[in-house]
C-alpha cells in the first residue's frame, strides 16, 4: 500500500495525538478541550477555521493558492461513549465512565493529518472544507450542525465520511451505492390497565399479559407485513413493570428499537406497531400509547460521489483491498442527515481483527461499542492519504453530482 510519504514521516506524531485525545474522551456537546485542541492544530497549520456549530463543532476551511472553485466536505465525528473502559494500556481513558469505543479519536487524527498535509500542498482551485462534527453517538450533532448553518455558510459541492470497521481487514475499504448504514428508531409503548392484588386477578386489567402479548404480535410485522427482501430489524429490549409479588400493577412498559434501510419499511412498522399495540392491549380492557421517535435516517450513498470513491480506491490501492458492495450495517449514523442535504459517500475502514492492541488491552474483543477497542494507528497515514487523494481528484475533476 502506498500512503504519502509525508504521512509516513508524521506518523509517529499523529499516534501521539490519537492517543491524546484517547486519553482525554468527552461526551456529546461537551467536547470542549477536543474542540480547543483541533483548533490550536488549524491555527498552527495555518488553516482559517469556524467554532461553534452545533454547539462545539469546528470546521476547518482551506481555500488552495489557485483561488476559489470547486468545494468538498471531510467529516469526522470526535465524541466517545458514556461506558468504562476496560483497557490498561497507557493511553487509556482519564475518565471514568468515559472511553473512546468507536474509533472517533482515529476518525479526528486521520483528519487532521490530511488537513496538515494540504495546508502544506495548497496548489490546487477549490476549498476543502474540514467538518470536526460533536454528538454522533445518538445525539444528532449532524443534524444540529445543519441548523446551524454548516452548508448555507459553507456551501459545498459534495460530503464525505468514513468510519474505522473492525472484522474488516486493515486498510482495506468497504463502500457501497444506496443504503450502507440502517435508520435508528425508538419506540416506547406505555400500558394503562387496573392494578388488583395478586390473589384476585378477576378484579384487574392486567398490563403485564397485555405486554407480553404485545411483545409477541410485534415479532410478526417484519416476518409477516415487510417484503421479505426488506431488511428490517424490530427489537424488544425493555420490559418494565411492578414492584411487589403479590400485586398486579397498574402500568407496564415496553421499550425498543426499529432499524431499516429505508423510510417505506420505518413507515410501515410503525403502522402496524401503533395497531397491534393498541388493538392487543383493548382486547384485554387496556390502552397502550405509543411514542415512536425517528432518530436517525438510513445512511444513502449518492451514486456519483459513491462511484468516484470506488473508482479512486481501486486505482490506488487494487481492486482486491476495494469490497464494492460492502454488507451494509443495522448499525446507524447521523452523516445520513448530510447526506439527505448534500450528494456524497460514506464508507468503512478496516480495523482488523484487534491484533494491533497494546499490551494490556481488555479481554474482550476490539468490536464497536466495547469496552476492550482500540482504533489501530496503522490506519493513520492510510485514512489521511484517502482524504488528501479524495479532495485533490474531486476539485480537480468536480463531476457534476
Amino acid at each position: 500500500m502506498t500512503t504519502l510519504p509525508p504521512l509516513d514521516l508524521w506518523h509517529d506524531e499523529f499516534i501521539a495525538i490519537r492517543r491524546d485525545l484517547h486519553q482525554h474522551p468527552e461526551l456529546g456537546y461537551e467536547e470542549f478541550r477536543t474542540a480547543d485542541k483541533i483548533a490550536d492544530y488549524l491555527q498552527s497549520w495555518g488553516i482559517p477555521f469556524h467554532r461553534g456549530l452545533g454547539g462545539t463543532g469546528v470546521v476547518g476551511i482551506l481555500t488552495g493558492t489557485q483561488g476559489t472553485g470547486p468545494t468538498i466536505g471531510l467529516r469526522a465525528d470526535i465524541d466517545a461513549l458514556p461506558m468504562p473502559e476496560q483497557n490498561q494500556f497507557a493511553h487509556k481513558s482519564q475518565h471514568d465512565g468515559v472511553m473512546h469505543a468507536c474509533g472517533h479519536d482515529g476518525h479526528t487524527t486521520m483528519l487532521l493529518a490530511a488537513a496538515k498535509y494540504l495546508a502544506q500542498h495548497n496548489h490546487f482551485k477549490g476549498t476543502v472544507y474540514f467538518i470536526f462534527q460533536p454528538a454522533e453517538e445518538g445525539l444528532g450533532g449532524a443534524k444540529k450542525m445543519i441548523e446551524d448553518g454548516l452548508f448555507t455558510q459553507f456551501p459545498m459541492d459534495a460530503v464525505f465520511g468514513l468510519h474505522n470497521w473492525p472484522t474488516l481487514p486493515t486498510g482495506h475499504f468497504g463502500l457501497r451505492t444506496g443504503a450502507i448504514m440502517a435508520s435508528s428508531n425508538i419506540f416506547v409503548i406505555d400500558i394503562q390497565g387496573k392494578g388488583a392484588h395478586g390473589a384476585m386477578p378477576h378484579l384487574a386489567a392486567d398490563p403485564i399479559m397485555a405486554a407480553t402479548s404485545i411483545v409477541q404480535g410485534l415479532q410478526t410485522i417484519v416476518s409477516r407485513y415487510l417484503d421479505p427482501q426488506e431488511p428490517a430489524v424490530l427489537s424488544i429490549t425493555q420490559l418494565h413493570a411492578g414492584s411487589a409479588d403479590n400485586v398486579i400493577p397498574d402500568t407496564a412498559q415496553i421499550r425498543g428499537t426499529v432499524r431499516t434501510f429505508s423510510s417505506q419499511a420505518t413507515d410501515q412498522i410503525e403502522e402496524h406497531l401503533r395497531r397491534i399495540s393498541q388493538q392487543t392491549a383493548a382486547a384485554m380492557s387496556c390502552q397502550a400509547y405509543i411514542d415512536f421517535d425517528r432518530r436517525y435516517p438510513p445512511t444513502v450513498n449518492h451514486a456519483i460521489p459513491t462511484q468516484f470513491c470506488a473508482d479512486l480506491l481501486k486505482n490506488w490501492l487494487g481492486e482486491a483491498s476495494v469490497i464494492d458492495p460492502v454488507v451494509p450495517s443495522m448499525a446507524a449514523e447521523d452523516f445520513s442527515f448530510m447526506l439527505e442535504n448534500v450528494p456524497g459517500c460514506y464508507l468503512f475502514l478496516g480495523n482488523g481483527d484487534g491484533d494491533h492492541r497494546l499490551a494490556g488491552h481488555g479481554l474482550g474483543p476490539c468490536t464497536l461499542h466495547n469496552g476492550s477497542y482500540d482504533f489501530n494507528d496503522a490506519l493513520i497515514p492510510i485514512g489521511a492519504t484517502y482524504w488528501v487523494k479524495l479532495a485533490l481528484a474531486w476539485l480537480k475533476q468536480a463531476p457534476a453530482s
